[in-house]
């Protein structure tokens, strides 16, 4: 055991309260080293204080990638490469996601301790809300619902931090407060809507995520909240650290402090701007600060004691880490130390990869059953479109150890007894001739993740990326689709996308769709495995899949009560939020609850007889919504407040319970600023997709 004796400095002292040991690290420091310190890299070199940096991990640590994560003119680190966080959200499967964390984890700590290379402060996960299919960063989020991306942050910020009473095996650093979901405009532009709307919306997911996940650092968006920049807005302190408890880092955008005067405009000089910043809650810049930081102490804005307080946030987190303690109680310390093989190397990983790539293809349309192909019952089969034979990543994707694309994972499928053949496009009638000598058609399109531009350049207007919100919802390559489909009707569409595209020609036309996002490593071999019936598909959308542009409203309303989103869109949509097909089926037998009274922070266990009537194993999402038929003010046409991913054998039944809390039915009072819960019956909505509702019940609020 380590004595007192044996630390140079109390802040080195593991037994001593944090507290103590930042108060004594601060007090040691100088004026230059603190103001260092705001940095994305809090260490302190004279004091023998090593800290950590950030690294990229939306769905695997970035290392590499299109954007060159971990350092220019570096080699990039290979790491597992999972689906988009959008396709993630589309597997429903929160424990799937806690694994997929858990891995990216594991890297990260890997490289950090085994190379060098990254850091321990993971920005992820994207904690924003997918209000609306314009938003060039819709890849990034989990979809439109607060509860559900909320459910979805808290299960990869656990995975993220592990389950040590001590110690994370990472930081989660979520993104972006608040309320970020328009890129054109977003350096100076204001996101506005009403105090209930950031209660009961916008703040969800963030609020989960700390007090639920446990996540202790965030990253302030570029946009203003009601007419104040996100960066120096009074929700920093007053609501995340004084009313959630977030007490560790609180770090600006990329380029925001400098955005903070260029485009909001805000302050007349960057001394104040500085100050203003620090005073907020934040404790880390992710541009140059420290002119403004030194100015702002010179001319009297900002006090040292002020910068001591907003540093104690970052410490904190590097205390959680184990970064001041020796590696002896750690178990995160030996990752990369006493082990050599590289994580993404191993089955394990490769494995888990497949799973969550084959959990998030969604098919959208089956009819007269073309899927899954029969591979005994056809000699031929014609891959057609731009997107089949390339793995496309995104900006905030790392180098995969390899890739599998649609075109290699059906020609390993099939082996050499049904011939393949491609056509990138039509050139020369290609793609049409193809189609006509095969049994089968599948046309692989969708958009590119960072649009083979420069930055903030999408040439194609359904395309969007960090800084580019679509012009388009349309599918350029649905004229390449009806070419292919004239000549085969038996044509197959697989929209391999980022968000949601109105494809209505090809639903109306089309046998089969299926729709699965860019990214993963092994997204040709989750395909075929889908496509040819090795993986009976589940996932299920996470956004309001609308028909036309024009059913939305302007981009730029963040009111969703103005028909935004499945809970206020009343309209039909192409495909509702939720929806997904199986290759079987599933009957809803039963619906009991545990109490009819749902009482201030009670629990209601609601359970569902499912039975698998078909004749595939298979999985069902089993979806809750609850409505408010009694309500004296505006709330949702419904709102999903519980859900779970379950596998049925064929001709099983099972019993499935879903847990409805009174804290997520409760709506922000206004006048009293407080959650409520409203008084009057409460109606209880179970099935496979919001638009598809099998049984309800009533209960009452009190």
């Amino acid at each position: 055991m380590w004595g007192q004796q044996a630390y140079k400095y109390p802040f080195q002292n593991p037994k001593l309260d944090a507290e103590k040991r930042i108060d004594n690290l601060l007090s040691l420091m100088t004026l230059d080293e603190k103001i260092q310190a705001l940095s994305t890299n809090p260490s302190v070199p004279r004091l023998g204080v090593v800290g950590t940096g950030h690294v990229e991990g939306l769905h695997g640590l970035a290392l590499g990638g299109p954007a060159g994560w971990g350092g220019k003119g570096k080699e990039p680190v290979p790491t597992t490469t999972f689906p988009q966080a959008y396709g993630l959200g589309e597997t429903w499967d929160v424990e799937l996601l806690q694994k997929v964390a858990n891995v990216e984890a594991v890297e990260t700590r890997y490289a950090w301790q085994h190379y060098n290379r990254g850091g321990l402060v993971v920005r992820a996960p994207n904690a924003d809300l997918a209000r609306d299919p314009r938003w060039g960063r819709t890849e990034e989020s989990y979809g439109e619902d607060a509860f559900f991306n909320g459910t979805m942050t808290v299960a990869f910020v656990k995975g993220l931090q592990g389950n040590n009473p001590n110690y994370w095996q990472t930081a989660a650093l979520m993104k972006h407060f608040l309320a970020n979901s328009n890129e054109d405009g977003r350096t100076y532009t204001s996101s506005d809507f009403d105090e209930r709307l950031w209660r009961e919306y916008y703040s969800v997911p963030f609020r989960m995520g700390v007090i639920e996940g446990g996540s202790r650092a965030y990253m302030a968006a570029y946009n203003k909240v009601n007419g104040i920049p996100a960066m120096v807005h009074p929700m920093l302190k007053d609501i995340t650290v004084k009313e959630w408890g977030q007490n560790g880092i609180i770090c600006t955008d990329g380029g925001a402090f400098g955005l903070l005067l260029s485009d909001h405009k805000y302050y007349p000089d960057a001394y104040k701007g500085a100050a203003a910043a620090v005073k907020a809650g934040i404790n880390q810049f992710l541009d140059d600060y420290k002119d403004g930081v030194y100015g702002a102490v010179a001319n009297g804005y900002l006090k040292e004691k002020e910068i001591d307080e907003v540093l104690r946030g970052d410490y904190r987190v590097m205390i959680k880490l184990g970064l001041l303690d020796a590696a002896d109680n750690n178990p995160y310390a030996s990752i990369g130390k006493t082990d050599n093989i590289d994580p993404w190397s191993t089955e394990a990983h490769k494995k888990l990869a497949l799973e969550a790539t084959q959990k998030s293809i969604v098919l959208l349309k089956n009819d007269r059953q073309l899927l899954p192909i029969d591979k005994k019952k056809i000699k031929r089969i014609a891959v057609i479109g731009p997107r089949a034979d390339e793995v496309l990543l995104d900006w905030y994707s790392g180098t995969p150890p390899y890739t599998v694309t649609a075109l290699a994972g059906i020609k390993a499928k099939v082996g050499t007894d049904v011939e393949v053949t491609f056509a990138l496009n039509n050139i020369d009638g290609k793609a049409a001739k193809l189609a006509k000598e095969a049994d089968i058609a599948i046309v692989v399109a969708g958009n590119h993740p960072w649009c083979n531009a420069g930055w903030a350049q999408c040439p194609v207007p359904s395309n969007g990326k960090e800084a580019v919100d679509r012009q388009s919802l349309e599918l350029e390559y649905e004229d390449l689709v009806k070419v292919v489909h004239q000549a085969n009707p038996n044509t197959v569409l697989v929209l391999m996308s980022s968000f949601p595209y109105t494809i209505n020609w090809s639903q109306e036309h089309l046998p089969a769709i299926v729709h699965m996002t860019h990214n993963s490593q092994e997204t040709g071999s989750a395909l075929a495995d889908v496509l040819f019936g090795d993986y009976n598909p589940a996932g299920r959308l996470t956004q309001t899949w609308v028909k036309d542009i024009t059913d939305l409203p302007d981009f730029m309303d963040y009111n969703i009560r103005h028909g935004r989103t499945y809970m206020y869109f009343k309209g039909k949509p192409l495909y509702a939020f939720g929806y997904g097909l199986s290759y079987t089926t599933f009957d809803y037998k039963k619906l009991e609850v545990s109490a009819t009274t749902l009482s201030k922070n009670g629990v209601v266990t609601v359970n569902v007889t499912l039975a698998n009537t078909g004749s595939r194993d298979g999985e069902e999402v089993v979806q809750l919504y609850v409505s408010h038929p009694d309500s004296k003010i505006e709330r949702p046409i419904k709102e999903l407040k519980a859900f779970s991913r379950v596998a049925l054998k064929a001709g099983e039944t099972k019993t499935v319970a879903l847990t409805l809390r009174a804290q997520d039915v409760e709506y922000w009072n206004e006048t009293k600023h407080r959650f409520e819960l409203e008084p009057g019956s409460l109606e209880i909505q179970v099935g496979g997709a919001s638009d598809n509702i099998a049984l309800k019940t009533t209960i009452t609020q009190k």
